[in-house]
């Protein structure tokens, strides 16, 4: 699968997120290592701290699935009131920490602004020194 093609899953499943609340949505795809895509969004609540990021659904879903070797994410997230904004959406720290419970340091994070515009990271770049198993 190509990093495009990642990136429009991304932006597809982030027209499902829940957020009214903020308004800003976000899509994530997921791709594991054995070329599955796994997909999830944003879902807020009026309990903010029951609120849950698209990364962290979709990776929850792979490993409800069996899943433990990934490759990739996507990210597609934007404020709706403002969708021309050259705005990134980058995992929370909560999420970086997930990633590293199960995604090795070279693991590549992708976002997509409204605009088009890409800018990949690696896990490591994200989350250096990251509390792992190891530790």
């Amino acid at each position: 699968m190509t990093d495009t093609e990642l990136i429009l899953q991304a932006a597809r499943v982030r027209e499902l997120a829940y957020a009214p609340y903020s308004d800003f949505k976000v899509g994530a795809a997921l791709l594991c290592r054995d070329g599955t895509v796994y997909t999830g969004c944003n879902i807020e609540n009026a309990s903010f701290g029951a609120t849950n990021c698209a990364e962290r659904t979709a990776l929850f879903k792979a490993v409800s699935e069996g899943q433990r070797e990934f490759e990739a994410v996507a990210i597609v997230g934007y404020p709706e009131e403002a969708p021309d904004l050259e705005t990134f959406c980058f995992p929370c720290g909560i999420c970086r920490q997930v990633f590293a419970e199960f995604c090795e340091p070279d693991f590549r994070i992708l976002v997509r602004a409204a605009d088009g515009t890409v800018k990949t990271e690696t896990l490591d770049g994200l989350l250096p020194s990251a509390f792992t198993l190891e530790d």
